[in-house]
């Protein structure tokens, strides 16, 4: 056999591996590996929308950018007795375009009393109404200001039509002109269970669900056991952009997450309790990058409708719960009825809060304290102690007070006149002279401040009676007592007085002169001066 053409088998060459290289290529653009600009991705968002009830209201279709929805038996007659709502929900800074078909019929009646389409901006049936439709002229266009719409379809019992069909888009909302793609929100999704609990914001910094600086839609799926209902009441709530419900809200689902469940959604100042009717509530939260300050607490309790079974707590509010709930310092019936009366129990004292380590420490602690003190109490006993006598022999006056110093004695005599018969005093006798010839007021005669002077006429008592001992020894002895008169009439008398050191600084003298009738002699007046000194130092003492 001959071998084909040159030719032949270059082009048969070049074929083969031209689809060779094709292939290969096909193969890195399917992996994105070829390395070539593949476009900008289209986001995936999650469509919330929601129609009740299912199954019975027509078409319901979903898409990431919108969707469709129709009434029953479109485009045939839509059946009698029937209502139907539609809640469509957008993603995060976007709103709602809707578009109804031109082919559109439904029962024409005044301000459309009777089949009729409502629609509502927002996600209740309670939100502001946008309009209601009927007759055979399909409605405009309709936008939503934020982020759902509400529609609703009724048909009473008579005149049915074809009914409509609707389609929705999601937009970029006006008030968002700067952000240009849709937030990619982190996963942020909780569970939780029992007889009671609490629900707050901070869940989701410490656990780290998201970012401080993210924007945030976390969901809280609260499951209670069959049968039982949820009660939930707020315990904390701000939010920090109040009264606008596309920056932060808080929203409350009663059966599931979907749309259609939505229970009460909260932007405001205020938010008020809620209470679910099924075993399934969910909490959700929205928060955009600057309101991630908003925060709330709060409560959920579990509970059955009455009777109530086993050891369950009635709460005179149609509720029945757990009796562990009962007096436990938190409110858990809708009126604090868990609560009333429980000042009568007995708190648990700081012994039955303790541990058996507690106790350990508290143990060793006291057996070391009453050692240290037992070993101090040993050695304050055998300690020997020094005693130490002062004694002084002599006695010092001046230790003790001024006010306890002995009184001082002064001899107080007066100048006598020429005597009569001449006698000649005693040589120390003179000591007791004055320097004039007056006597001291009062009885005491002298001073402090004569004795400061250096007064010669202040004397103790045992001066004084040293005195008068020399003074009687000189003496002569007296002749005979006999009466005579004194030339002058005067006479001498010598008298002891006592006065205290702090007496007045002023001495006060007097001049005794008695112009007495007669008089007594010389010797009459020695005894009769020995007499009063004597009796002068008895008044004294």
């Amino acid at each position: 056999m001959l071998p084909p053409p040159a030719p032949l088998l270059v082009q048969s060459n070049l074929k083969a591996l031209l689809m060779f290289y094709f292939t290969v290529l096909a193969a890195l653009m399917k992996l994105g590996l070829s390395g070539a600009p593949s476009g900008p991705k289209k986001v995936q968002v999650t469509n919330n929308s929601g129609v009740t009830p299912q199954g019975l209201c027509g078409a319901w279709v979903k898409e990431p950018d919108g969707g469709y929805f129709t009434s029953p038996n479109y485009p045939e007659k839509y059946p009698p007795d029937r209502e139907c709502t539609y809640i469509i929900e957008a993603s995060p800074r976007q709103c709602i375009d809707l578009y109804f078909d031109e082919k559109y019929s439904i029962e024409p009646s005044w301000e459309c009393k009777f089949d009729h389409i409502e629609v509502r901006d927002g996600p209740f049936s309670f939100s502001p109404i946008i309009g209601r439709y009927c007759g055979q002229q399909s409605p405009t266009y309709v936008r939503s200001s934020g982020r759902y719409l509400w529609i609703k379809f009724v048909a009473d019992s008579e005149l049915e039509a074809i009914g409509f069909s609707a389609r929705y888009n999601f937009t970029q909302d006006p008030d968002f002109k700067d952000a240009t793609i849709p937030l990619a929100l982190p996963l942020c999704e909780f569970e939780m269970s029992g007889p009671e609990g609490i629900v707050e914001s901070v869940m989701v910094s410490k656990e780290g669900r998201a970012l401080q600086t993210e924007a945030v839609d976390c969901r809280w799926f609260i499951r209670a056991p069959p049968g039982s209902k949820i009660y939930l009441r707020f315990l904390e709530y701000e939010m920090q952009n109040s009264n606008e419900c596309k920056r932060n809200f808080v929203a409350v689902y009663d059966g599931s997450s979907s749309v259609e469940h939505l229970k009460n959604k909260f932007c405001s100042t205020v938010a008020n309790d809620v209470m679910l009717l099924t075993s399934v509530g969910v909490i959700r939260m929205w928060a955009d990058e600057g309101s991630r300050k908003s925060r709330f607490r709060i409560l959920f309790t579990t509970f059955q409708e009455p009777p109530c079974e086993g050891d369950a707590f009635f709460c005179h509010s149609n509720m029945c719960i757990n009796h562990t709930l009962v007096c436990n310092g938190i409110q858990n019936c809708v009126y604090p009825w868990d609560e009333n009366g429980c000042k009568e129990k007995r708190k648990a004292t700081i012994l039955e809060h303790l541990d058996n380590t507690n106790m350990t420490i508290i143990g060793v602690t006291c057996g070391v304290v009453f050692i240290l003190l037992t070993v101090s109490i040993i050695i304050q006993i055998k300690q020997p102690r020094k005693k130490y006598i002062m004694r002084r022999d002599d006695f010092d006056p001046a230790l003790l007070h001024e006010t306890f110093e002995p009184p001082h004695y002064e001899l107080c005599a007066l100048r006598r006149a020429a005597s009569a018969d001449g006698e000649t005093m005693p040589e120390d006798f003179p000591k007791l002279q004055r320097s004039s010839s007056k006597c001291v007021h009062g009885h005491h005669c002298g001073s402090q401040a004569s004795s400061l002077r250096g007064s010669r006429s202040d004397l103790s008592l045992r001066d004084a009676a040293a005195i008068l001992s020399e003074m009687q020894a000189v003496a002569p002895q007296p002749p005979p007592l006999q009466h005579h008169t004194i030339p002058g009439g005067r006479r001498n008398i010598v008298v002891m007085k006592h006065s205290y050191s702090q007496d007045g600084a002023e001495v006060c003298e007097l001049d005794d002169d008695l112009e007495d009738g007669p008089t007594t002699s010389h010797g009459h007046g020695r005894v009769g001066m020995d007499r009063t000194v004597h009796r002068s130092v008895s008044n004294d003492f």
